[in-house]
């Protein structure tokens, strides 16, 4: 199969409304490594990164209570720093880059899910709108 490991995708194609920024970037503990007293922090198994976790609202106003809010996985070598809130915001919206997904069936409830990973994450980009023709 062509199909080998994570799946690269769009931002525009996982979070087409945008999401927001509704926790803090926490590193991801690497729980079989660790011992009692020593912390081991989690490293992609392909890149080497170390790996950050932060969760996001997605703004689909379609999407199911249980489905808001998603973890997205970054892999840097320093931690991210999250986007300003733009003014008189109480939230941020953020926007991925280098975004993949790498299916798999959850444990917890037999189903299938997507494990969202990104190389970086920034202020979402303003998009010109297109001028309208004057005649």
């Amino acid at each position: 199969m062509a199909i080998q490991g994570p799946i690269p995708i769009g931002f525009d194609q996982v979070f087409p409304h945008g999401c927001y920024l509704v926790g803090e970037v926490e590193q991801v503990k690497d729980f079989d490594a660790s011992t009692n007293g020593r912390t081991v922090y989690a490293k992609d198994k392909i890149t080497g990164e170390l790996v950050w976790q932060v969760a996001v609202m997605d703004a689909d106003p379609a999407a199911k209570i249980s489905q808001k809010t998603v973890a997205v996985k970054i892999l840097s070598p320093t931690e991210p720093v999250a986007p300003a809130a733009p003014s008189g915001l109480p939230i941020v919206p953020v926007e991925f880059d280098g975004m993949t997904v790498t299916p798999y069936v959850a444990q917890s409830t037999g189903r299938l899910a997507y494990s969202i990973r990104a190389t970086g994450m920034r202020a979402p980009r303003t998009h010109a709108k297109p001028a309208k023709d004057q005649a």
